[in-house]
């Protein structure tokens, strides 16, 4: 299995200037995606160094980021706008 990124504005470039937009002026927006980006960074990290992590802890913090991508992304289509 590859590695890939999972940066937000990669994942919905539909909405990269409302991410922008959204980092600067929406706080929790800001926060949320601060976190995702961390945990993304410390998944790849673990991925590219073959870490020893347990599959079942892996796959926790997997489902954590999909769970805050998912609210990202409900923030992003509430507001409405695709840049």
């Amino acid at each position: 299995m590859g590695i890939s990124s999972h940066e937000l504005h990669l994942e919905f470039p539909q909405y990269k200037g409302l991410i922008e937009e959204l980092k600067t002026n929406d706080l929790r927006f800001n926060e949320k995606l601060r976190e995702y980006t961390d945990l993304d960074h410390e998944i790849e990290g673990l991925e590219k160094r073959d870490a020893p992590i347990g599959d079942d802890k892996l796959h926790r913090l997997k489902q954590k980021r999909a769970q805050l991508k998912d609210d990202l992304y409900q923030t992003l289509i509430s507001n409405g706008k695709s840049s």
